[in-house]
């Protein structure tokens, strides 16, 4: 009998979810929070929001929102000294991704001191984390419930991923409301990546029949919703769609883990300022790709939940029906087809490919890979 891991935090999910903000940190003992934030979330209002409702719970607060696009070890650093500074006790993330993996990489080094390099890699944090709560505010990352936290190395030029059960937030908050104030790029691209999640989970070789329900609903409820939430930013059946969907991969990675496309694409973000869904959602189509004929069965439920009709086909022609929709998909909402057109250089393709490689995403892709095979991806796409 197979024995089934799943890991998961306290779930607060629901229009008007944010404002149980302060409540939640004063019920994990916190007298003092770091408010982990971005530009974006600061000219939206959400910081706003935290802000006062912290101080309706009369809980203590700094707020700490100096962050680059693809979050830096510098920016952790940096953030630590404010959180010692100001001597926290707690750490509240606010945001997307970047803000909450300095969030979390912050945490980290809060209780076990040295630097966030010395944590790359599986199960590397030795003890406990400071009370950490995670508000996300784009449909995208997943880094709300997950065990990841993906910080670059800026000596190395390196995104490294950092995994560990200790990275799963005490209470994770995702309120749909929040998505109204996202462009219409910014929704395609976060979309993408909920979906490269999905994606990635289901058909990696660590995926549980635990992670392939959440797997399965999130691909459904992309389908469904992406469409029409980046079409139009007041269409809150399908923001709250969408927040699930997000909430679900989240779930589905957090313990399936990923692939070649996040390996890949950690790779690509180390080196260049590039939004991380618009990379995924490049590289996903041809991943999938390659790595049909690693799990054709797979595949073929993918285009089934993306609501193609497989009716009479093989696995492997429905499998390829289900990649022809994931491009189009893109397409319809105007995310970028190449890596070129991002300002990747195909003189950095072999260095690209080595990291990628080393990437821990990679162990749980369905097919292996050579450096080769991982050259000739990145020359397709760029």
């Amino acid at each position: 009998m197979q024995i089934t891991k799943f890991v998961t935090p306290e779930i607060i999910f629901g229009k008007g979810a944010i404002r149980q903000v302060g409540e939640s940190c004063l019920r994990l003992g916190a007298k003092k929070v770091l408010i982990v934030s971005d530009s974006g979330v600061i000219k939206a209002g959400w910081l706003d929001h935290i802000i006062e409702n912290c101080k309706k719970a009369g809980l203590d607060y700094a707020v700490f929102y100096d962050l680059s696009t693809n979050p830096t070890s510098d920016n952790v650093e940096a953030g630590c000294q404010q959180y010692y500074r100001e001597e926290c006790d707690a750490v509240l993330g606010i945001g997307g991704g970047s803000a909450l993996d300095v969030a979390k990489a912050i945490a980290i080094i809060a209780t076990n001191g040295g630097d966030i390099c010395d944590y790359e890699g599986i199960d590397k944090v030795t003890r406990p984390l400071p009370p950490l709560v995670m508000v996300s505010t784009t449909a995208g990352s997943g880094s709300e419930v997950s065990q990841f936290a993906i910080i670059v190395d800026v000596r190395r030029k390196k995104k490294m991923t950092i995994v560990s059960k200790s990275l799963v937030p005490d209470i994770a908050i995702i309120d749909p409301y929040t998505l109204v104030t996202k462009d219409r790029l910014l929704t395609a691209s976060t979309g993408m990546d909920v979906l490269s999640h999905a994606i990635e989970a289901y058909v990696s070789v660590a995926a549980t029949p635990l992670t392939d329900v959440q797997a399965k609903n999130a691909i459904s409820l992309v389908s469904t919703y992406l469409r029409p939430s980046a079409a139009s930013k007041t269409n809150e059946e399908a923001k709250n769609g969408m927040a699930m969907a997000s909430l679900q991969a989240g779930l589905a990675f957090s313990n399936a883990i990923l692939g070649a496309v996040h390996a890949m694409s950690h790779a690509i973000g180390g080196r260049y300022p590039i939004s991380h869904g618009d990379i995924n959602a490049i590289l996903l189509p041809y991943v999938m790709e390659f790595n049909l004929i690693a799990a054709p069965k797979r595949f073929k439920d993918i285009t089934s939940l993306l609501g193609e009709n497989i009716q009479g086909l093989s696995d492997i022609d429905a499998g390829r029906k289900g990649i022809e929709h994931v491009k189009q998909l893109a397409i319809d909402i105007g995310v970028p087809e190449c890596l070129s057109d991002l300002g990747v250089n195909r003189e950095e393709i072999i260095a690209m490919s080595e990291a990628a490689l080393e990437d821990a995403c990679m162990i749980t892709n369905p097919r292996d890979m050579t450096l080769d095979d991982v050259s000739k991806l990145f020359q397709q796409v760029i």
